[in-house]
């Protein structure tokens, strides 16, 4: 047996995410059932002091012998660090995945990918020109659950799929818990409930929509949303999205012409007030509904962490309400926080040699962001100009 592909990791912030994804990192690959990739944490770097990046590592519990730097560009420099895991708020993403990039670096950078379409471009240009590897971080993606649904839908046991419900929200009192400088509700910082939660419930309209077609089928869906903005920033609070895809999992209906596929309609809902779990125990299940002729599938919540799934069979004409219901269910356990996976992904990534990942690939992180352009076009929210330029390096 082969030893296993170490990946050497860079980490570019030490907020909460940073510290989750490293403590997933330094878990033992065995309790996920993984051994052909391996993880080390090579560095760290906050953009405030070397000081704070030791206390980071110590928290986290990094074995001795990572660096700990306070400017990012030292990080990028660090000859023993293969890929680098950027972890600011989404308003830095360009700006901190391009000095990355230049640096010969490989990305995974969190997501929202960039606060906009033309910015995601971009980085893939520049990618592809220096051939590195670049993954958007949706950790979600890669969790077992996610995959088992995608196979579910693909071998056609859903039937044809005309339509996705997903809801990714918080119940906060807003004004206590965010004011106006929070990161959630600034615009400077790309704040928002679209960018930092939406995108999960556009995760799941898109990984049972879209990725489950093969790539010659895929076709980017039309939007109307609406928006209510926070009274005292301007930042979106809630945010609601019909999507249209044009061809969806399945067959077309009988009687449409021959090599016709059926559309499918996917709801992607968030908000910062009123929450997917409002008391915290799950009641409300499910978070996300994916429905087809052949049944519904539903994931439990959170939509960025679900613990479960079921699939309940439809019943034949005549036969509602009859018999026993069917419902197969499905519990997946989480060892760690869950983000280890994409981490196992970019190291097969980077072990063979591929600066794209098939699981979240540059094409759809693109069609998602333009979706998420369209939503803001809409509704009136605009970022400052200088977190939305193309423009590098520019000081933020």
């Amino acid at each position: 047996m082969s030893s296993p592909y170490t990946v050497r990791w860079g980490i570019l912030a030490t907020g909460m995410i940073a510290d989750l994804f490293v403590k997933d990192l330094i878990l033992d690959p065995s309790t996920r059932d993984v051994s052909d990739v391996k993880h080390e944490v090579k560095a760290v770097a906050s953009s405030s002091s070397a000081n704070r990046a030791r206390k980071f590592l110590e928290e986290c519990k990094v074995s001795e012998g990572a660096a700990a730097y306070g400017s990012y560009e030292e990080l990028v420099k660090d000859k023993n660090v293969d890929i680098v895991y950027v972890a600011t708020p989404h308003s830095h993403h360009y700006q901190n995945t391009m000095l990355c990039l230049e640096a010969g670096k490989h990305v995974l950078c969190e997501k929202a990918f960039t606060t906009n379409a033309a910015q995601a471009k971009k980085l893939i240009e520049t990618a592809k020109a220096k051939n590195l590897f670049l993954m958007e971080a949706v950790w979600t993606r890669f969790f077992p659950l996610s995959i088992q649904i995608r196979k579910f839908i693909e071998d056609g046991n859903l039937g044809a799929v005309h339509r996705v419900i997903a809801d990714n929200s918080f119940g906060d009192n807003v004004e206590e818990k965010y004011g106006t400088t929070h990161r959630m509700i600034n615009l400077d910082l790309a704040g928002g409930c679209l960018l930092d939660l939406g995108i999960y419930s556009l995760t799941w309209l898109f990984q049972t929509l879209y990725h489950t077609l093969p790539p010659p089928a895929r076709k980017p869906p039309k939007v109307i949303s609406a928006i209510t903005p926070y009274h005292a920033t301007g930042a979106d609070e809630m945010t609601s999205m019909i999507l249209t895809f044009p061809s969806a999992p399945g067959p077309a209906p009988a009687g449409t012409p021959d090599g016709s596929s059926h559309p499918a309609h996917g709801i992607a809902l968030t908000n910062l007030r009123v929450a997917s779990d409002p008391d915290g125990f799950n009641t409300c299940k499910p978070a996300i509904r994916i429905q087809g002729t052949a049944g519904e599938i539903q994931v439990d919540g959170p939509a960025f962490r679900p613990p479960a799934w079921r699939f309940i069979k439809a019943k034949g004409p005549g036969m509602k309400g009859t018999g026993e219901p069917e419902v197969e269910e499905h519990n997946c356990e989480i060892p760690g926080q869950g983000m280890f996976w994409e981490a196992d992904e970019c190291g097969r990534c980077l072990r063979d040699g591929r600066c794209e990942s098939e699981g979240m690939g540059w094409e759809e992180s693109v069609v998602i962001m333009e979706v998420m352009d369209e939503v803001r076009r809409q509704g009136g929210v605009k970022y400052p100009e200088k977190i939305e330029s193309l423009e590098y390096p520019l000081k933020l």
